[in-house]
């Protein structure tokens, strides 16, 4: 299974010890396990650009869409056998104990799947029945 490893930032969480905070090792181990597929940090969120399209027109906003004192700082994808193993290897990345990890398993998705433009069509409409 594929999962996805959000690692984001917490300003509540304990602070970062570089001596015991050290994410190559982590890293290091799965390579090793052949078990993270590829991962890397990000910018923050002042180098971030929204990009959306309404009624046809292109909207490009710099700088994040929300403000929030929790951001996105990277990702892994992980190739594991169970959420329990994408858990156990969650736990050990050292933002799990000062920032926070987001778990989410892939949905593979296929393109030409019956239904897909009616599922789009009404998750579009949810989405702007909730913004008012």
């Amino acid at each position: 299974m594929e999962y996805l490893l959000i690692v984001a930032t917490d300003p509540e969480a304990e602070p970062f010890v570089p001596d015991e905070d050290n994410v190559g090792d982590w890293v290091d181990d799965l390579e090793a396990r052949g078990i993270r597929v590829r991962g890397q940090r990000l910018r923050p969120p002042s180098d971030a650009t929204l990009v959306r399209v309404r009624d046809g027109e292109l909207l490009v906003t710099d700088g994040p869409f929300t403000e929030s004192k929790e951001w996105m700082a990277g990702y892994d994808i992980l190739e594991v056998e169970s959420l329990d193993q994408a858990i156990e290897i969650a736990s050990r990345h050292p933002m799990a104990r000062f920032g926070r990890i987001e778990l989410r398993p892939a949905w593979p998705m296929d393109v030409h799947e019956p239904g897909r433009e009616r599922h789009e069509r009404e998750r579009a409409e949810e989405a702007a029945a909730a913004a008012g």
